[in-house]
This record gives C-alpha cells, sequence and structure tokens, in this order.
C-alpha cells in the first residue's frame, strides 16, 4: 500500500469536495424571488409604506392575524453620522436605514448603501404595543412629531426623535428613538402615561419584516452568497440559524430570559435586542402575504390610573463589526459567520486585525498573515522536506525493491515498510504541508469572506477590492504558476503515474476555482505558494550543504 498516494488522493478529494460545495452555495440562484401584491402595488402608487403585520395577544405562538394597509405614508427623516432613516408615522416603523459610511460600491461612493428599505425589497423594522390595551392590537397605531425632519448636529453626540400617540382610552404614548455619534445601535422606548381611570395593560413588541428577495450585499452585488435568513440567541441556544425555508415549513416559538433576534446577511444585519432580564417570548414565521418574521415579544406591563412606564428595546442595524456587536449584546458576534471552524478563524481573524493597525493595508495584513503562519509551522514543514528529502536518497533500493517483487504487492509493501522502520523513513512527509494548512485555509476563507473590514479596501494598483474577484485575473493565474512549481519541487522519484498526473492537474483545478474568487483569498494562497517555495529551497540548500559535509568527511576518514 502507498500510503503516500492514499493521503494525496484524500487530500485533494477532500478540498475538492468543499470547493465544489462552496461553489455551489456560492454562484447558484437557491433563492427564490417571490413578488408581493401589496410591495409591488405601493411602490407603483409611490408609496414606501407596506401591510403589516403584528403579533395578537401575549404568546409568541399566536400567529399575525392582521394583514391591513397602512394609511397614506407619513414619513419622517433622521441623518445622523451613521444613518439615514425614514420612519413611518403610521405605526412608527423604519422603513428606510441606508449607512453613509458604507458605499453602496466604489463607483458611486455618494450612495450609501441600504439595509431596511421598501423600494428594491421590502425589509423593515417594526415595533409597537399589543395585548389587552394595545394602541396597535387591530390596526398600526397613527403617530405625530413636532417636524418632518431630524438631524443629528455636528456639535451633539445623541439626538431624541419623539413620536406622540393618545389612545382613546386615555394611554398617552411617546415612541423615543434615541441616536448617538459614531454608532449604529438605535435605542428604542415606549413612554407611557396613563390618563384613564382603569389599569391598562399592553405588551411591546419588536420584529424584523423581509421579503424572500437575495442578498446583493456583497462589493460586487453578485456571486458571493453567505446565510440570508433568522438568527435568535436563547437562553437554550446561543446562537440558532432558522432560515425563510424552514418559516417555509414551520414558525418559531421560544422563551427565554434576555436573548435577541437578528436577520443577517453578507457583511451586514438588523437586531432587535430585549433587556438581559426580561422574560421574552421569540418568534418566528412566514405571513400570509409573504413576508417573513423575526421578532420577540416582551412580558405584560402593567400601568395603574395616573402611573407612568417605559418599555425599551434596542435596535442595531449595521456593518458585522464584531466589537460592537459584543458590547451588545451576548453572542451577537456569534453573527459574523466563520462556520464550524470558527476556532481557527477568530484567532486569524484577530491577528490580522491587529497587522492592520501596524501596516494599514488589509491586503499588506494577509500577506504578513500568511508569513507569519507559515513561521510558526516552520519546524514542521522542515522536517516534512527533510523526510522527503531522504526518500529521495533511499529512492534506488525503493526501485530494487519494486523490481524485485513488482508481482507480488503484499510482499514488497512489507519489504518497503522494513525499508521505512530501519532507516526511519516518513513517507507521508511530501503531503503533511498540504494536510495541515487544509484547516487554515478554509478558516481564512471564512474570515476573509466575512470580515466586513474587507468590503472595498484596496491593496495595490488594480487591487480596489479585496472581498471581490480579481478583474483581470493576474493573481489566479499567479498562483496557478506558483502552485505548479511547488508541486514539482515536492515530487517524488518513487511517485507512479498516477500521482504525478494527479500533481500536475492540481494546479489547474485550483486556478480555476480561484478565479472567481476573492482576490483576498487568492492573495493569500499566493503567499502561501511562495513562501513555501522559499522555505523548501532554503531546506533543500541545507540538506546539500550537510550532504556535501558528510562526503568530504567521509573522504578525509578514508
Amino acid at each position: 500500500m502507498d500510503v503516500r498516494r492514499i493521503s494525496l488522493i484524500a487530500g485533494l478529494a477532500i478540498v475538492s469536495y468543499i470547493m465544489i460545495l462552496q461553489w455551489s452555495k456560492d454562484y447558484s440562484s437557491t433563492t427564490p424571488v417571490e413578488s408581493s401584491v401589496e410591495a409591488v402595488s405601493a411602490i407603483e402608487a409611490g408609496s414606501s409604506s407596506v401591510a403589516s403585520e403584528v403579533p395578537q395577544g401575549n404568546s409568541a405562538s399566536a400567529a399575525p392575524t392582521s394583514d391591513t394597509d397602512s394609511a397614506t405614508s407619513q414619513l419622517i427623516s433622521v441623518n445622523t453620522d451613521t444613518f439615514n432613516v425614514e420612519i413611518d408615522l403610521n405605526g412608527g416603523d423604519i422603513t428606510l436605514a441606508s449607512l453613509p459610511k458604507y458605499p453602496n460600491a466604489l463607483a458611486t461612493p455618494d450612495v450609501p448603501f441600504k439595509i431596511l428599505e421598501t423600494q428594491a425589497r421590502t425589509y423593515i423594522a417594526q415595533s409597537g404595543l399589543v395585548g389587552e390595551n394595545g394602541i396597535d392590537q387591530g390596526g398600526r397605531a397613527l403617530y405625530s412629531a413636532s417636524q418632518q425632519q431630524y438631524n443629528l448636529a455636528e456639535s451633539e453626540d445623541s439626538l431624541d426623535v419623539v413620536l406622540t400617540y393618545s389612545a382613546d382610552n386615555g394611554l398617552v404614548v411617546n415612541k423615543v428613538f434615541s441616536f448617538t455619534r459614531d454608532s449604529y445601535v438605535i435605542d428604542v422606548r415606549f413612554e407611557l402615561v396613563n390618563n384613564s381611570s382603569e389599569t391598562l395593560r399592553t405588551n411591546l413588541f419588536a420584529q424584523l419584516k423581509r421579503d424572500s428577495s437575495k442578498d446583493d450585499s456583497s462589493s460586487g452585488g453578485v456571486g458571493k452568497r453567505s446565510y440570508l435568513g433568522t438568527t435568535f440567541s436563547t437562553s437554550e441556544h446561543s446562537y440558532e440559524k432558522v432560515s425563510f425555508k424552514d418559516l417555509d415549513d414551520e414558525n418559531f416559538a421560544e422563551s427565554s430570559v434576555g436573548g435577541w433576534v437578528a436577520i443577517i446577511q453578507h457583511y451586514f444585519l438588523s437586531a432587535w435586542v430585549p433587556p438581559a432580564n426580561d422574560q421574552n417570548s421569540f418568534y418566528g414565521q412566514k405571513g400570509g402575504s409573504g413576508y417573513y418574521y423575526a421578532g420577540y415579544q416582551s412580558p405584560t406591563v402593567t400601568v395603574g390610573p395616573g402611573e407612568e412606564a417605559t418599555i425599551a428595546s434596542q435596535l442595531y442595524v449595521g456593518p458585522k463589526d464584531q466589537e460592537a456587536l459584543s458590547a451588545l449584546a451576548e453572542n451577537l458576534e456569534k453573527t459574523v459567520d466563520f462556520g464550524m471552524l470558527w476556532w481557527v478563524a477568530q484567532p486569524l481573524f484577530w491577528l490580522l486585525k491587529f497587522i492592520h493597525g501596524i501596516v494599514g493595508n488589509w491586503g499588506w495584513a494577509i500577506v504578513l498573515l500568511t508569513l507569519t503562519v507559515k513561521m510558526c509551522l516552520y519546524p514542521l514543514t522542515a522536517s516534512s522536506y527533510r523526510s522527503m528529502a531522504k526518500m529521495k536518497k533511499f529512492t534506488p533500493k525503493i526501485q530494487e525493491l519494486k523490481a524485485q517483487f513488482g508481482d507480488d504487492r503484499q510482499r514488497m509493501s512489507q519489504e518497503m515498510m522494513k525499508l521505512y522502520q530501519k532507516e526511519k523513513l516518513n513517507p507521508l512527509g511530501g503531503c503533511l504541508p498540504m494536510l495541515l494548512q487544509m484547516p487554515v485555509f478554509i478558516a481564512l476563507y471564512w474570515t476573509l469572506m466575512e470580515s466586513v473590514e474587507l468590503r472595498q479596501s484596496p491593496f495595490i494598483f488594480w487591487i480596489v477590492d479585496l472581498s471581490v474577484k480579481d478583474p483581470f485575473f493576474v493573481l489566479p493565474l499567479l498562483m496557478g504558476a506558483s502552485m505548479f512549481f511547488q508541486m514539482q519541487m515536492q515530487q517524488q522519484p518513487t511517485m507512479d503515474p498516477m500521482q504525478a498526473k494527479i500533481m500536475k492537474f492540481m494546479p489547474v483545478m485550483f486556478t480555476f476555482m480561484f478565479l472567481w474568487f476573492p482576490a483576498g483569498l487568492t492573495l493569500y494562497w499566493l503567499s502561501n505558494n511562495l513562501i513555501t517555495i522559499t522555505q523548501q529551497f532554503i531546506v533543500n540548500k541545507g540538506i546539500e550543504r550537510s550532504e556535501a559535509k558528510e562526503k568530504e568527511q567521509a573522504k578525509a576518514s578514508s
């Protein structure tokens, strides 16, 4: 049995499987795009309002039963350093949230990326009061505002937008949106004043409403597709994905102290975060109109006659910034999903970020990260190269065994194993470096794919965005050439024709795959190959000097 051959084929099979799996996931059109009659009608009418569905009662398992069109849309706008927001006075829902610090595309730097919107898609953040005396129970409450536009002044660090509603039962509600400079967190609170002679009871609901349209948040607008769907964090599950497809089949319902609910996409997310000490009812479901809902309901709040109460929640709408997310809520940083190799990807990300803090360029940070990883693995890599060189030294003996026992494969394998044990040869020596770096490669793939820091980040020359493919395919071709040269250096004289063909085919396959991979990932693999070639060259030269010295000593002793 040729252990080297089996390990090489196994490694190739694993890499190929992962590549094909990711290829299928990234480039196939698996996300259905459904048309909503209500959304289309609203767009045709020139209105940004959409139909609203709110949970009834105080149970998350109760499906929305209200699906009424809002009145004529009355929008107010809010502009801060991080947000351009529109709030519909009918319900007080956020129907638009764009990010001035994140351009939609490099070609249009003045056009901010939209997360929440009702034009190209329906994706909004809703909140209100339901329950026994909820003002949104039978239909959305119509608020009033003192002005139509709010702007955060340069001299201010925060901005409060107050919407007011007076109910027939004597309940006065101030819905307050608090914006903070340099923050993507919106504090939302309901200030309740009971001017009636009766005790009033209500529940806060906060939910995200989205259609099934695709995610265009990558820099190129097409291509890469990371997870798009709902996620929940509860006391039972710190991080649980519930896809739109799952909600097609059944509703999600779970009660938990604290927790959060989010809809995540490539690079960005929106999330409702309730108070950490409340017992909340989380839910996810598909409404009768085809929209998906993910949200929670708070415990019942009781307000006696003449009393006041406040119900609050926090809404995050912005980039997948791990520091900001972890500061907002426990486990929220897990929405930056590095996959099952997160335990490798997370340290790589922090190291990459640390290096970037020094060099100030994400491309050079990737190169230096690769160099750091290769230096850490160098002792094992050097040992493998020495093992390969030793295998070459015993090539004549191995060829002799093959000629002697070629017809008896079992006997030949036994004799080969005796030779390996006697001379302390490692038949896996040439394959170990590749097998060891596979987890790093996969983890770094997700690191570069999920890190919003690399979105629209330039490297040098024509590489103006490391998160999309090289527009001229220069990096993939250089990577393929370096991989071919590396394979030539690692070939063993004992390789059979099948092994040789595999090693010649691998650079071609990898080059084809990398044509559409992010430039940052291709830069990593190219750097990895060049450093590997350099390390092997250094080790080989050291072995040659050592052998030459041994020959000189042998001559001198004779």
